[in-house]
């Protein structure tokens, strides 16, 4: 069986950069912990990318910040976590994005539904693109356990996150206790 860790959108410009804050950068200890630890045999990870016309999208008008643009820094996984995925000696696979949620990673997924024991996400931003990947998991993958971590997740703010935290519990996404 297989224990899957997706890691979404641990990139610059949501830790640091353009979208970045304190509750945001705080995450990166413990997604590291989470990618360093022995319990997952299958890391994924996103990318949240857009292109240089983002301002223009239905996105871009509604959240006026440019951000993670395709080949920039800031589109980038953080140095520490990459490291930290390389390091753990695990087969991994990066995805890139163009919205909340990737059909890609649940199309990935959903053909090792027969081999997963459980799934496990950490990452950026829980009130947007948690949430919306672990709904999609949820509806593709309806008896599979699937798990979050309170302190590798962070949000726009902590009453949004705690608003998607409680989203994710009643659609069966629940707390793993650490």
């Amino acid at each position: 069986m297989k224990k899957v860790l997706v890691v979404i959108d641990m990139q610059n410009d949501f830790i640091d950069g353009s979208l970045g804050s304190d509750d945001c950068l705080a995450t990166v200890g413990p997604v590291i912990r989470e990618i360093g630890s022995n319990e997952y045999d299958y890391i994924v990870l996103t990318r949240d990318t857009h292109q240089p016309d983002y301002m223009e999208t239905l996105e871009g008008k509604n959240l006026p910040v440019e951000h993670c643009i395709r080949d920039s820094k800031g589109w980038q996984i953080r140095d520490d976590i990459m490291q930290a995925v390389i390091d753990s000696g695990k087969e991994y696979k990066v995805f890139d994005k163009k919205s909340f949620g990737s059909y890609a990673l649940v199309g990935e997924l959903e053909t090792y539904k027969d081999v997963i024991e459980d799934i496990t996400i950490v990452g950026l931003c829980t009130d947007i693109c948690v949430v919306s990947n672990a709904l999609m998991l949820r509806a593709m993958l309806n008896n599979t356990p699937i798990y979050y971590v309170t302190d590798a997740t962070a949000g726009v703010s902590r009453e949004t996150k705690e608003a998607a935290l409680k989203t994710m519990n009643c659609c069966q996404v629940y707390e793993k206790k650490r």
